[in-house]
């Protein structure tokens, strides 16, 4: 989720400010990061004084010295964690829907009022550029969010089209609830009918007076909503939502407890699972949606052409030579390997994202590129790339575990995804 640089496209505005604390952040940029407009709140509850770069933001990794609380806050109640970094673009004119959908792998066209899509665009040769979200907030209004910088290509294809893009990347802040008791909370803040809201819905509302957008959308794969306010509105709407979540045991979250959520719902991550095609250096570092499992997402019948259009038809023709799949890692096998030397299994303290070869008998037949041991399903999970012929479910695979700087390797089942899936992710109604 982290990523050195921020692009603004020269249309980004709001003040900079200078971060005065004292914590520790880890970048890799060499530029300074600055604060998210909740980060005077976000800061002083930060006791580990545990931060990392996101997309040239201050975030938050953990608030405590052990994230354990936070995810069981996303699990069990409810969490909230910053989103603000996440690039935000604003989309509107005549055309906005037209021109979305030259350039998304989604028809743009049929996206309903009040409605979110997942999606994906792609290069001219099908290559993933970037996953995101597309939200139609209004008549010939949407909002795109991104992982990596992406204005200055949407203006390189905007031409054609009556159409604005603003970079709102800067200017709106955003907080993510997501947990079971998510919609219970957010009842005390907003006048709308949460019982109807639909998984991947949206909403023009206020927050105890605040006005905003409500999407019913997260990164954790579990019941949740994300908030969506200009900045000057964003310590009084982190107040509001903290005051209306103490009966509920409301939580701040930092990226550690996410990231273990996302492996366990099976999502992508940007440069860990794979990369963009405009940041890759070579062509076997590109993916296409179908070799991530992003064919659903696709697009191509009853629809005006779009780019990367005729390579993945030839694609899903020929068929991919890659798949992303899940995997469940052997703990047996892992207990008896460290018991070998004498010494205790390990277990990863958070999700981890080094990538790892994975093995079919003996030959390697991709890599698994993200994984956490998931606490709520007490198992060793997994994310990979492997020949496409090894990504039935069922199928057995190996993976290089080292231990005591020697390179062995354990089984490991390819497994349907998401690992966790529950039913209140969708669920209409009050809960229980």
């Amino acid at each position: 989720m982290d990523r050195p640089e921020r692009n603004t496209g020269g249309k980004t505005t709001g003040e900079t400010a200078v971060f005065t604390g004292r914590n520790r952040v880890d970048t890799t940029s060499g530029l300074m990061p600055y604060p998210s407009p909740f980060h005077p709140r976000t800061q002083a509850l930060c006791t580990s004084y545990r931060w990392k770069e996101w997309a040239g933001f201050y975030a938050v990794r953990s608030y405590d010295i052990c994230h354990e609380r936070e995810y069981n806050a996303f699990r069990q109640g409810a969490g909230v964690i910053d989103v603000t970094p996440l690039y935000k673009y604003d989309i509107t004119g005549p055309d906005a829907a037209a021109f979305l959908s030259r350039v998304m792998v989604r028809n743009i066209k049929k996206l309903g009022m009040g409605r979110v899509v997942y999606l994906c665009w792609c290069d001219d040769d099908g290559k993933i550029i970037d996953d995101g979200t597309c939200a139609r907030l209004g008549e010939d209004f949407y909002r795109v969010t991104a992982a990596a910088p992406t204005y200055h290509w949407f203006m390189k294809h905007a031409a054609p089209y009556n159409v604005q893009i603003e970079d709102t990347s800067h200017t709106i802040g955003a907080l993510a609830v997501q947990g079971p008791q998510s919609r219970n909370i957010l009842r005390n803040l907003t006048d709308l009918n949460l019982n109807e809201m639909r998984f991947f819905g949206a909403a023009e509302t206020t927050f105890a007076g605040i006005p905003g957008q409500l999407t019913r959308t997260g990164y954790t794969g579990d019941l949740g909503y994300e908030l969506w306010v200009k900045n000057e509105d964003a310590l009084k709407l982190w107040d509001a939502l903290m005051d209306a979540g103490k009966p509920y045991g409301i939580h701040p979250a930092g990226l550690d407890a996410l990231d273990i959520c996302r492996v366990e719902a099976g999502f992508i991550m940007q440069d860990v699972d794979y990369i963009g095609a405009l940041d890759a250096v070579i062509e076997s570092q590109k993916s296409t949606p179908y070799e991530l499992g992003l064919d659903w997402t696709v697009k191509l019948k009853d629809r005006e052409p779009f780019i990367g259009q005729a390579a993945l038809e030839r694609e899903k023709a020929q068929g991919s030579v890659w798949g992303f799949v899940g995997l469940e890692i052997s703990w047996e096998a892992i207990e008896k390997l460290f018991e070998g030397y004498g010494l205790p299994p390990h277990l990863p303290e958070q999700a981890w994202r080094d990538p790892i070869p994975v093995f079919h008998r003996g030959r390697q037949v991709g890599r698994a590129t993200s994984g956490a041991w998931a606490p709520i399903l007490k198992k060793n999970l997994a994310l990979a790339t492997v020949e496409s012929a090894f990504c039935q479910v069922g199928q057995q695979l190996e993976i290089e575990i080292t231990v005591e700087w020697e390179r062995k390797t354990v089984p490991a089942t390819v497994v349907k995804t998401p690992f966790y899936d529950p039913e209140r992710k969708k669920s209409y109604g009050p809960d229980v």
